[in-house]
């Protein structure tokens, strides 16, 4: 959400309610050079829009550094990835857009400010403006990713009390989609212990972004998700007159457990979302799935 300098870091940290994922992409960034994580007790991260999120700050703020000083050697500057639930991220369609940042800034808090239950005026935003060629809504398409300042400063000042800079925020699902080569209709289901992200990509586009709550549950039954992504895949089939080709899932410790009773249910090619990059990281300390990593993996090789 927020970035300080124009060189991309080669650390991210994410944050989750269960454990805290540090990785250092390759000299390259082609890839990830190793990764370390740290397991967090249940209770010290609660995310949501309201602080408090952080509820133990030194809990926390050991498993950073423990995490991060594993793989950072000389380097301060970090990509901090968080909860979905502690970001909401909007898609809006509008005619046209002012030229400047601030101007344009402006009229999308105005345009959000009644949809989100927190002050909009001093929250933190950030957004990305693309012009639209499929005629549906408007000309322009703007991903918006806005969250209360306070929550934001919050996972912020556990990075700066550890000694590092997080020059760049990112929530989990945004920052895994960097990850994904979305040439054809492609969803992405993004599971962490509070929330199920579902994204519709196309063409390298994003078309659609929802987020489900199933709070304390890490782990989501294979009917369970068909029953969360089947509205998404109906509006995506009837907006677009396409279909998804391709389900791509991240997050969960055990894919395989649910990837082929999914696909049963759903109809459509569903595997865990990976890649050579994140492939090629050396663990250091616990070995975790590869669909676990992506989130520091996108936030680093996108």
């Amino acid at each position: 959400m927020t970035t300080k300098n124009n060189q991309r870091p080669r650390l991210a940290c994410e944050i989750g309610t269960d454990r805290v994922i540090a990785a250092r992409a390759a000299q390259s960034s082609a890839s990830l050079d190793m990764y370390s994580s740290r397991r967090l007790a249940t209770g010290t991260v609660s995310p949501s829009l309201a602080s408090p999120n952080v509820l133990q700050g030194e809990a926390l703020r050991q498993a950073i550094t423990g995490a991060l000083s594993t793989v950072a050697g000389k380097s301060k500057d970090v990509i901090a990835v968080l909860p979905d639930a502690a970001v909401r991220v909007m898609l809006l369609d509008f005619d046209s857009l002012p030229e400047k940042r601030q101007d344009a800034d402006a009229i999308i808090r105005f345009r959000v400010k009644k949809s989100l239950p927190f002050d909009v005026e001093s929250a933190a935003l950030s957004f990305h403006s693309t012009a639209q060629s499929n005629g549906k809504s408007g000309a322009i398409r703007v991903i918006a990713a806005i969250s209360p300042a306070g929550v934001i400063e919050e996972y912020e000042s556990a990075f700066r009390d550890c000694g590092f800079a997080p020059g760049v925020v990112l929530p989990s699902t945004l920052a895994t989609l960097g990850m994904v080569n979305a040439d054809r209709p492609t969803m992405v289901v993004k599971v962490d212990t509070n929330t199920t992200s579902v994204a519709i990509l196309d063409k390298q586009s994003l078309i659609l972004l929802r987020t489900f709550d199933h709070p304390g549950r890490p782990e989501v039954s294979a009917s369970e998700l068909a029953e969360q992504i089947h509205p998404s895949m109906v509006f995506f089939e009837d907006t677009y007159s396409s279909k998804i080709e391709q389900v791509l899932v991240a997050g969960m410790s055990d894919v395989a457990r649910v990837a082929s009773a999914l696909q049963s249910e759903i109809g459509v090619q569903v595997e865990e979302l990976s890649g050579s990059g994140v492939a090629s990281g050396e663990s250091l300390g616990d070995t975790l799935p590869k669909s676990m990593l992506t989130g520091v993996a996108g936030a680093l090789l996108s």
